[in-house]
């Protein structure tokens, strides 16, 4: 059975919350050991999300709420 895992990308700080935050994907890995498998990203996220959700404006991607702006990038 696959596993699921939440990884940290990165820390930093977020001008729109004014703390800092980690940034998450989800990574699901293979059943057995496999080497010519990397882990699948299936998921990303941020650990104040919920937080950026309650403001009245989209926030960014790793929120949920603002697909065009990704802080990352």
């Amino acid at each position: 059975m696959a596993t699921l895992m939440w990884e940290p990308v990165r820390e930093q700080y977020c001008d729109r919350v004014g703390k800092q935050v980690a940034l998450e994907a989800e990574l699901v890995f293979p059943a057995e050991f496999m080497p010519d498998q990397p882990p699948r990203v299936t998921a990303h996220r941020c650990s104040l999300g919920m937080v950026c959700n309650l403001f009245d404006k989209p926030t960014c991607c790793w929120a949920g709420t603002n697909p065009g702006y990704d802080p990352l990038a």
